[in-house]
This record gives structure tokens, C-alpha cells and sequence, in this order.
């Protein structure tokens, strides 16, 4: 291929991926198809000609192989006991001993595996792979614009190619931050896990969730093309599936009318809903946990009514929906601003039943979420 801007990020993501961590040896393999295999076309750490020369088989008895037919990560921390796969000689030839691999995807085509391996003795685990799948995303939309720019340059209906590659660009905005702030959830839950204060990790671990729950909200709005409005029964659904997947032994039902209103006030419910949710369930229940149910529904004048209610021991004696509680509760105050809407909580019981009444925003409309009304 000739010279691309993403090449240089591809030897960049390498390096990244290698610090980041913190081992020697990392690669892209690129995908050649037709029983080439892959060849290492960026990398760090490898013995002189292995980068723009060596190969790699791709049959799902070798690591990349594998993560790239099935699309799904993969983690090898025992390389020579491994069952699952044989051991490439490329790795062989340099003692590694553990890998991750991770697909590296374009819009349009899979386009090969992002790899990092070492030698040493260790573990790697999903904080390292959430943190190669940023890189490997971002990585997938730089090789697609790139494409994109390349079919620009020879195409003969150049004026609708170019307002294709227009809304192309919108969609990279979205896939770009989700890709960014996957990153940065990685980067925190690592940080987490290296501070020998308590508070301090437990802090970071919270912070990388919330990072975390909106770069997942980005990749929902992203992956169905939608830009300008949202349908919230299909929106609220997918993001309780997704709480209740990540929260061992909670139930989150969810009841939601369906109606379209713009992206902008749905992200913001989005927020609202995670913080509620992830509330209840790490105050209401023990670790056995416990069922969340979350309600949105419209009443005579079309206004909507958020409900969140959990079923355990109940609120505070001393509680003050004002002035009450550490981060999470200010953000559940500042979101309920950002809507707009009028918020109470009061005894479920059992339990705790939080409710919001706001204004739907339709997505041709342009308003300020956080306006008094």
C-alpha cells in the first residue's frame, strides 16, 4: 500500500500499547487473506527485519488467528502450557511467554490484530485488554479514513463521494471519543490498581466506571447511527441489559414507553439512569445484591416520569436529597438539572423510589437541557 497517515499511528499504537503495559514487545499484524496470513507491519521490540517482513499464520490455532476470525479478545498467560493454540516461531524466537491479542476493525472489513507479548512472568487481565481495544478502535478509524481519502482522489463522482465522506467523518467524531474515553477507563482502573491507598484506588475504580458507562453510551448512539434522535425504549433497554450484566446477582428491570427525542437529552438520561442504578445497588443490597426496577412513561400534558426504584433496606434516617451524599448523588442533583425536570425521593417500601417529571426535547429542537423551566 502506499504511505498512509495511519501508518505512522500504526508504529505510534505499538509503542503506546508496550508503555502502557509496561512490556517490550508489541505489533499490528495486518491481514493479507488468500493463505498469506498476517504480516507485521508496525512494532516495537523485535529483532532487525521482523517488522515490514515477517509472518504469522491466521488459522484458528494461532492466537491471532483466533481473536481476529472470532472477533473476541485473547488473553494467554501461559503460552507454554497452552492448550487452546500452538505458539508462533515469531514468539518462540523471542521467549514470550504471555500475549494479548485484539481484533483491529474498520467500518467496512476486519483489518487485522493488535498484539502485545513479553516474556516475564505476570498477568494480563480485562483491565489490559479494555485498554488495547481503545488503541486498536482508534486505529480502525484511522485506516478507514484513510481509505476513505484514497477512494476520494480517484473517484469519478467526486462531489458524492465527498458528502458521503462528510457523514463518514460524523460517525469517526463519536467512535472517536467512545475510543478515547475507553482509553482513559483503562488508564484509571490500572491506576486503581497500583495506588496502595484504599480511597484513593476505590475513587479511581468509580471514576473509571462512569468513564466507562459513557464511552458505552457513545458506542450504543455510534454502532445505530444515531446522530440526531434516539428511540429511549430501545436506548434504556440496551443500557439496563448492559447494568445488569456488570452488576453479579442484580436484577434491572426496565418498563419504557417508546418515543424518539434528540441524542443529546437521551445521553443525559443515560447518565442519570447509570448513577441511579449502580446507587442503588451498592447501597440497597449486600454483595448477594438485589432488583432495580426503572420505569419511564408519559402522562396527559406528554410529559415524561423517570422512575428508579429498588426494593432494599431504605433511606437514611438523616437523609437530605439536597445536600446528601458523596459524588454520585451530585451528579444524580446536576444531571436532574441538565433535564430540567423536577426530582423527589421517598420510601419504597421497602426500598427506595426516585422520581423525575421533564419535558421531552424532540431532536429538531435545539434547547438548553439545563434551563429553569
Amino acid at each position: 500500500m502506499a504511505a498512509r497517515t495511519s501508518d505512522t499511528l500504526l508504529q505510534e499504537a505499538t509503542r503506546v500499547a508496550a508503555l502502557g503495559l509496561n512490556v517490550r514487545l508489541s505489533k499490528v499484524l495486518e491481514h493479507r487473506g488468500g493463505g498469506a496470513g498476517f504480516v507485521v507491519v508496525a512494532g516495537v521490540g523485535w529483532h532487525a527485519g521482523v517488522v515490514g517482513n515477517a509472518t504469522v499464520g491466521d488459522d484458528l490455532e494461532s492466537p491471532a488467528g483466533y481473536a481476529f476470525h472470532s472477533a473476541k479478545a485473547v488473553i494467554s498467560n501461559h503460552l507454554a502450557n497452552e492448550q487452546r493454540f500452538r505458539t508462533p516461531s515469531l514468539l518462540v524466537e523471542h521467549g514470550v511467554t504471555r500475549a494479548i491479542n485484539v481484533i483491529i476493525q474498520t467500518e467496512e472489513t476486519r483489518y487485522g490484530v493488535l498484539e502485545v507479548d513479553t516474556p516475564s512472568e505476570g498477568r494480563f487481565d480485562e483491565h489490559d485488554v479494555a485498554f488495547l481495544e481503545g488503541l486498536a478502535g482508534l486505529l480502525g478509524v484511522a485506516i478507514q479514513r484513510d481509505r476513505r481519502e484514497q477512494e476520494l482522489r480517484v473517484s469519478e463522482t467526486a462531489l458524492k463521494a465527498a458528502v458521503a465522506f462528510q457523514e463518514v467523518l460524523t460517525q469517526e467524531v463519536s467512535h472517536r471519543v467512545k475510543n478515547s474515553l475507553s482509553i482513559v477507563a483503562g488508564l484509571l482502573s490500572m491506576q486503581a490498581r497500583t495506588s496502595a491507598n484504599v480511597e484513593v484506588s476505590n475513587a479511581l475504580r468509580a471514576a473509571g466506571r462512569r468513564v466507562g458507562t459513557i464511552a458505552a453510551v457513545h458506542d450504543r448512539l455510534w454502532r445505530n447511527n444515531q446522530s440526531r434522535s434516539v428511540d429511549l425504549k430501545e436506548f434504556l433497554s440496551g443500557l439496563t441489559d448492559q447494568l445488569e450484566a456488570s452488576a453479579s446477582g442484580s436484577i434491572v428491570d426496565c418498563q419504557s414507553i417508546s418515543l424518539e427525542v434528540s441524542t443529546e437529552q437521551a445521553v443525559t438520561l443515560g447518565l442519570l439512569v447509570n448513577e441511579l442504578v449502580t446507587n442503588a445497588i451498592k447501597y440497597a443490597y449486600g454483595e448477594d445484591g438485589g432488583r432495580v426496577a426503572v420505569e419511564l412513561s408519559s402522562d396527559e400534558s406528554s410529559a415524561l416520569r423517570l422512575s428508579v426504584r429498588d426494593f432494599g433496606k431504605g433511606l437514611p434516617v438523616d437523609f437530605d436529597a439536597a445536600t446528601s451524599g458523596g459524588l454520585g448523588l451530585k451528579l444524580i442533583r446536576s444531571l436532574s438539572v441538565q433535564l430540567g425536570g423536577r426530582a423527589t425521593w421517598r420510601s419504597g417500601e421497602p426500598g427506595t423510589v426516585y422520581e423525575l417529571e421533564f419535558d421531552p426535547v424532540p431532536a429538531e429542537v435545539t434547547t438548553n437541557l439545563g434551563r429553569p423551566r
